[in-house]
């Protein structure tokens, strides 16, 4: 066998309280799609942190070889001398500046001392047509989607000569025609030599689209699998990954909602006056106790601004219409009036919006009931800490401590204290919005049970999710919405995929 392009070896990484990498070794052939799975806290991102130098030599133990030579990386900037790239989840793009801009942020063109803006405009367009991006170089990256962003962030990659490029959840934030089309794209880069690092939780586009599979799991290599060789299907990378057989994701529902109702809303509009538009038209839906209510949608389709709107507006809409909870009349002026009343919101954005990631896991459990906790103004500390450990427990929240910084934490253990702090808070109605995003097979299983066991409960749950088979294997009912309204309401027993998607294209309708 040829000298792999990459070879590290004996990795050891430690963090305090946590070993995150435990002797993991991972070699990547060349021109080659090579996938990195696990659940979350296996150590994926770890170690591609130390491959491209985000944690310098000497920060952890083991060798890194490219090309059979040995590596000493200090920092990104050696990293990328010899063609290593890699593209976080969160994109490290500005928004004020251009397409062009951005692609040579960091190594700009120059003639002598002044920047070439002509060639960089010229080159900046030849990386976007390798990309097939077909966009205005002098488009802010503020005016793209999160798709098209995506591209940006490959062709500025590509722009540095790029030998080995790793991408860490690319297509998390995307809807299924922006993920295929960039799965298109990996497979057209390999065709002409470039050799990638895919790190995904979504095992089905692993399943089409590695030649090779490593699976990481609790910091330690558990095995190498050849695709061509008919060695990775889903259920084996499951098994491999958790450590056990997990023979259906999705849990049955077994629970029948009640007549009562939880969650009513009438005649509900809202017009957003930055963009100068109604995004909302004349919403009416009510979600039963013990229900869970699916929300589908393409992005745009305005499934985002109703739950926002609901939950206090802090968007500031101009809204009509009427919320019931409970059979009760409510107004909401601030998020505050919204979680007082028993609404929660569990935002997409867990780590811009749904927690406070410098603070420790208890103080992110109790944030939104810390009335609970105080007695004349003060906090109780050892309550405070006996709720979260309650919560660790209830909810296997995979942490040292309860005081350790939830932004250490892994993507599906941040998950899981958005939601202990939701409950902890009292809610009787839990919007979900995208609750698995980035979230791995085990910890998605974890949260459906618990979706179960609490609208067994007696909660309701307002679900919006991109995943189709979430949205079917989770959803009572499917309401589809289409430019601001609800277009189509679909039973749990006659939605399918395809009139879904039909239904979300705004080709079928009966609500």
């Amino acid at each position: 066998m040829n000298t792999p392009i990459l070879e590290m070896r004996s990795i050891t990484k430690e963090f305090p309280g946590v070993k995150a990498l435990d002797n993991v070794t991972f070699s990547v052939q060349e021109g080659e799609i090579h996938c990195l799975v696990g659940e979350n806290g296996a150590g994926k991102s770890t170690l591609m942190k130390v491959l491209s130098g985000v944690y310098g030599h000497g920060s952890y133990a083991g060798q890194i070889f490219v090309k059979g030579e040995e590596q000493k990386f200090r920092g990104i900037s050696d990293s990328e001398k010899v063609g290593i790239a890699i593209i976080y989840q969160e994109l490290a793009l500005v928004p004020e500046l251009t397409v062009y801009e951005n692609i040579f942020l960091g190594h700009e063109i120059r003639s002598g001392m002044v920047i070439d803006w002509n060639e960089t405009i010229r080159r900046a367009g030849e990386m976007l047509k390798t990309v097939k991006l077909d966009i205005n170089p002098a488009t802010k990256i503020k005016e793209l989607g999160v798709g098209k962003q995506q591209l940006v962030e490959i062709a500025k990659a590509l722009s540095r000569d790029v030998k080995v490029l790793i991408l860490d959840e690319p297509t998390a934030a995307l809807n299924e025609g922006d993920s295929e089309n960039l799965l298109k794209l990996l497979r057209e880069l390999k065709s002409h030599g470039v050799t990638c690092i895919l790190i995904s939780h979504k095992l089905k586009e692993v399943v089409s689209i590695a030649d090779t599979v490593t699976v990481l799991r609790d910091g330690k290599t558990i095995c190498t699998l050849d695709a061509k060789g008919g060695e990775v299907s889903e259920p084996v990378l499951i098994k491999h990954m958790v450590g056990r057989e997990i023979n259906n994701i999705y849990p049955p529902r077994d629970t029948k909602p009640t007549p009562e109702v939880v969650l009513e809303v009438r005649s509900w509009k809202a017009y957003d006056p930055t963009l100068g538009r109604q995004v909302l038209k004349e919403i009416n839906f009510n979600i039963k106790k013990g229900e869970i209510v699916g929300f589908a949608g393409l992005m745009g389709s305005g499934r985002t601004e109703l739950a926002l709107s609901l939950f206090g507006n802090p968007d500031g809409y101009r809204l009509e219409g009427d919320i019931y909870l409970k059979g009760e009349k409510k107004h909401f002026s601030h998020t505050s009036d919204a979680i007082a009343a028993g609404l929660a919101y569990v935002t997409e954005d867990r780590k811009g919006d749904g927690l406070i990631l410098i603070q420790d896991v208890k103080q992110n459990i109790t944030l939104a009931g810390l009335k609970q906790l105080a007695k004349r103004g003060v906090i109780d500390n050892n309550a405070e800490i006996k709720v979260a450990n309650e919560y660790k427990t209830s909810l296997n929240i995979k942490t040292p401590s309860v005081e350790q910084k939830v932004g250490n934490l892994s993507g599906g253990n941040q998950q899981k204290v958005v939601l202990a702090k939701w409950l902890y808070a009292g809610a009787e109605v839990l919007i979900f919005d995208e609750p698995t995003v980035g979230v791995d097979v085990g910890a998605k299983h974890e949260i459906y049970r618990m979706m179960n066991r609490w609208t067994s409960g007696g909660l309701g749950i307002l679900l919006i999710t991109s995943e189709l088979p979430e949205l079917l294997a989770m959803s009572d009912r499917i309401l589809v919405m289409h430019r601001g309204r609800i277009l189509t309401a679909f039973d749990r027993a006659e939605a399918t995929q395809e009139r879904v998607v039909r239904a979300a294209l705004g080709k079928e309708g009966n609500a």
